[in-house]
């Protein structure tokens, strides 16, 4: 068959990505067919042959469409339209097809002895700062009307971090299971940024050094590194999962896999129906991990390997020549998507963040249309930052060139980190608001009670151990309650130990963790060892008067609870169950505070997630007629007539984010869990 031919002009400031990009350093315009072959030359000692790397004039309009599938994947995961929980493998697809483009521009100016530090890291800056930088200015204006005192603070020091390419530092340190939630926090998708940036500050040094003192092993090193990188992730995703998801030690195998096929590691797929075979399997793996995969699920590790090698297929099966999937991929609108995917990654996250706040918030609009309507807004927001933000600056009128590129990377990181530091010094403009408001908004930082590190175990915190001697002490002057459960149930601990003085409340939680016979953990492993010990050890041999459970329960862990209930029940345990609480789709605080400043009492009740009300009748149901054991149903005793508690105290919110209690929430919850008796202590 005889290939289409087509005549194009290729930029050298970046991996080949468009048949529309313009030279600068060196640039050539042939007419070929789709692949032209250049004259094979020796590159490091004979190891590789410019022959097997990709030509530099082969457009691979299949690797837009598979940037395209990356992008949807990440913005279907935080819409969550389609229920694609697992959508955040789609950065680990932007990692492996980074690595693969980049390498194959780093290898050809190392052979071609013409690679430069500086020329590459102009290269960086004019592919990735301004539009970047847009983004941020943009979003610092934002934030410095919408978000609360405390919140503006937090976006400070994430600005900060995001000009020095160290968001992923900063959200890993400030991880703790009660910060500030993700849906205040407007720049948390620049972690994968700053992870691909921190790789790409060592990978060419890495690459020179190869050169110059073992070249004879340049495949073999970049191996080897991968498989060290790779390993660390597996072990990492289940000791430090939080750090392994952050740190780019962790994250370097999926870059690298992406070198490995610049390099043809990997056999060749010569013949049509194994790329058709390879490139549909790749896509497969790829789409069916964003389905399949969710919160539980442990990241990156073993579970990077399916979406990983679902690109590494599709790209490979590309080198040789076009299959059915590299065509649908080839699609003009799938290109498109994929031309403007840097720009739509960098902006749907602010997008999505402003509208769930309070004051974005759309009135009698179904969530189906307001996410429809997201959805618009990125792809034209997208557009506009690429034609006239990105293009511009990499091969227009305003391309950055030599020290420009470079004097305007610094002024522009001087000025937002500026911005950063002022707004850190005004203490987050607090004058925005009255007394009051800041007074209620400030509970969105304030240290939850629940003896975190000793007998609540965080994901945030997993060097800590759970303290048996001080949490499963019993008294045998009093009765002994053991409170079990996660964070929804440590909420309950400081109001039953306050107001209960005649009860010791034992306490054995963690976050995460689903306190049924087959426990189901959502951060870390920390669940596993205290689940096991408490219902395998500890109450077959120390027998308490009534186990309290709790926990975040959703629709599907009905089948565990109803398992448990009667197995517990079976053992002669005296079991109180507790309901779901009162959950927000924002911290209660901060629209508290948007109610008041709006003078718009009903706001919080909008925005109450209604799912846990029909949960808790379900459960309140299949307690009394199923499972035959006490139940507390939250909702009935903070919602009488549906008009829900929100205040604690005067001017003291019940909870500090979505769902979890203050401490004063947490007492009021214990006086009238007193009042009705409801654990039967009198």
């Amino acid at each position: 068959m005889i290939q289409p031919s087509f005549s194009a002009t290729i930029d050298f400031s970046d991996a080949p990505t468009s048949l529309w990009e313009t030279a600068r350093t060196r640039s050539h315009s042939i007419s070929c067919n789709t692949r032209c072959p250049l004259p094979e030359t020796t590159l490091l000692n004979g190891e590789i042959s410019l022959s097997n790397l990709e030509p530099r004039l082969a457009y691979r309009p299949d690797i837009d469409g598979l940037r395209a599938v990356a992008v949807l994947l990440v913005i279907a995961y935080h819409l969550v339209a389609l229920k694609i929980w697992g959508g955040f493998v789609g950065v680990d697809v932007f990692f492996v097809i980074s690595g693969f483009l980049i390498s194959s521009v780093i290898l050809r100016e190392i052979e071609e002895e013409r690679f430069s530090l500086l020329a590459f890291y102009e290269r960086r800056i004019r592919r990735i700062f301004p539009a970047l930088m847009v983004m941020l200015f943009v979003i610092a204006i934002f934030s410095c009307v919408y978000l609360l005192p405390s919140e503006l603070k937090d976006f400070a020091k994430s600005l900060i971090a995001a000009v020095f390419s160290a968001s992923n530092i900063y959200f890993l340190e400030n991880s703790d299971y009660f910060a500030a939630p993700t849906a205040s926090k407007p720049l948390l998708h620049t972690w994968s940024l700053a992870v691909e940036e921190q790789f790409y500050i060592f990978f060419p040094l890495f690459l020179l050094l190869i050169r110059r003192w073992i070249p004879g092993s340049f495949k073999k090193a970049v191996v080897l590194v991968a498989s060290a990188s790779f390993a660390v992730s597996v072990f990492g995703a289940y000791a430090f999962p939080t750090a392994t998801f952050y740190l780019p030690v962790t994250r370097a195998w999926e870059l690298l896999l992406g070198t490995m096929l610049s390099l043809h590691i990997f056999p060749s797929i010569r013949s049509v129906f194994w790329r058709n075979v390879a490139s549909a399997v790749g896509l497969v793996l790829i789409v069916a991990c964003g389905f399949v995969y969710g919160a539980r699920t442990h990241f990156p590790g073993l579970a990077a390997v399916p979406p990983c090698l679902g690109a590494a297929l599709i790209i490979a099966a590309g080198q040789t020549g076009t299959s059915v999937v590299g065509r649908l991929l080839s699609l003009r609108p799938v290109v498109f998507v994929g031309l403007i995917s840097y720009s739509l990654y960098i902006w749907h996250w602010p997008i999505i963040v402003f509208q769930r706040m309070s004051m974005l918030q759309i009135r009698d609009a179904s969530s189906r249309s307001v996410k429809c309507g997201l959805f618009v807004v990125m792809i034209l927001v997208a557009t506009l930052s690429w034609r006239y933000v990105e293009t511009p600056f990499r091969k227009g009128h305003l391309m950055l060139k030599g020290a420009g590129a470079f004097r305007f990377a610094t002024a522009s990181g001087v000025a937002l980190a500026f911005v950063g530091l002022v707004i850190l010094g005004l203490h987050g403009l607090p004058s925005r608001y009255t007394p009051e408001e800041v007074q209620i908004s400030s509970y969105m930082e304030r240290e939850a009670p629940y003896r975190l590190g000793t007998c609540f175990i965080s994901s945030g915190k997993p060097s800590t151990a759970f303290d048996v001697s001080t949490c499963l002490r019993q008294d045998a002057h009093k009765k002994n309650y053991l409170l079990l459960g996660d964070s929804h149930a440590a909420q309950l601990w400081y109001g039953l130990d306050t107001v209960f003085p005649d009860v010791n409340i034992l306490q054995a939680t963690a976050s995460g963790c689903e306190p049924t016979l087959q426990h189901v953990y959502m951060y870390g492993d920390q669940c596993t060892p205290i689940m096991q010990y408490v219902y395998k050890d500890y109450l077959p041999k120390h027998p308490v008067d009534q186990v309290l459970i709790a926990a975040r329960w959703e629709e599907g862990d009905l089948p565990r609870i109803d398992d448990t209930m009667r197995k517990l029940k079976h053992q002669g345990l005296n079991i109180v169950l507790f309901g779901p609480i009162v959950q927000y789709d924002s911290p209660l605080p901060r629209l508290l505070t948007a109610s008041l400043k709006e003078n718009d009492p009903s706001l919080p009740f909008r925005h109450r997630l209604n799912k846990y009300r029909k949960l808790d009748d379900e459960m309140a149901y299949l307690a009394e007629h199923t499972w035959h054991v006490p139940y507390v149903s939250l909702f009935k005793l903070l919602c009488p007539q549906d008009a829900c508690t929100e205040y604690a105290q005067k001017d003291v919110p019940l909870q500090f984010d979505y769902g979890h209690l203050t401490q004063a929430g947490s007492v009021l919850v214990a006086e009238r869990l007193r009042a009705q008796n409801s654990l039967g202590t009198r």
